[in-house]
């Protein structure tokens, strides 16, 4: 897999692959390199909402999600949602914000960003997810970690079936601090449901405040090879999954 993501290709792969699915697209806005796009597969099941590719410059989200997708990993049962690519203009640009020089995932409590601003109209509209997985990357990392925030009953060994499944393509990420976080445990941040900064909302805190009771956050290091980034969201998103079935996806 080569480390270069071109925008166009991967917008024209997605489409293919989710429509092939049997999901259905809805454009939340349109922007200078494309419209904003959330694609849908409805199920009998809870509604399980992943999302990547909010910072233009963390390539290995919306692959995973692109490859996953090609799998057959989204199957009946759950009522799923994916909004892939979160930032066109950026992934387009392959810089961390939009073309207008604004982090989106900072902007979840002023909603000042087109894409922010039709996005969480989108959310509010749409079922309240009962499992929330976002894929990112950090340049500071050399392992992998994670964000959890969890409104219901803790339950340690979903982030060690995860930190597992990710174990040999990375390492948990040590600590004693990660992302200037003092994690639980090595590649694990138990986060509360209050924003680092208070009016700089990341996507997921603006959901735990719109009640979804649990998220993981996933980070892997965009030093290390994009075919191993990839693999690498793809095990913890399995991994999230196939563990939280009975409690999440089962009515």
């Amino acid at each position: 897999m080569s480390d270069c993501f071109h925008w166009h290709e991967f917008s024209n792969d997605f489409e293919r692959a989710a429509r092939t699915a049997g999901f259905s697209p809805s454009i939340l806005t349109n922007t200078c390199a494309g419209p904003l796009l959330a694609w849908n597969r409805p199920g009998d099941g809870k509604h399980v909402y992943l999302s990547a590719g909010i910072h233009g410059n963390e390539a290995a989200g919306p692959l995973a999600l692109l490859e996953l997708m090609r799998d057959g990993f989204f199957a009946a049962g759950p009522n799923w949602s994916l909004c892939p690519a979160l930032n066109p203009s950026g992934l387009a640009s392959g810089r961390r914000e939009n073309a207008e020089g604004m982090d989106l995932n900072r902007d979840y409590w002023s909603k000042n960003t087109r894409e922010v601003a039709a996005h969480t109209a989108w959310l509010c509209s749409s079922p309240l997810p009962g499992l929330f997985l976002s894929l990112h990357e950090d340049w500071e990392s050399t392992g992998f970690y994670m964000y959890e925030i969890n409104l219901g009953k803790d339950r340690p060994e979903r982030a060690s079936r995860i930190l597992e499944a990710v174990r040999p393509w990375f390492p948990p990420e040590p600590g004693p601090q990660i992302d200037e976080h003092t994690p639980r445990q090595p590649g694990w941040i138990f986060h509360a449901a209050e924003a680092d900064e208070p009016e700089n909302w990341p996507e997921a805190i603006f959901l735990s405040k719109q009640g979804c009771p649990l998220s993981f956050t996933f980070e892997t290091p965009s030093s290390a090879d994009l075919e191993s980034r990839v693999a690498a969201h793809c095990a913890a998103v399995r991994a999230a999954c196939h563990g939280l079935t009975d409690e999440i996806i089962k009515s």
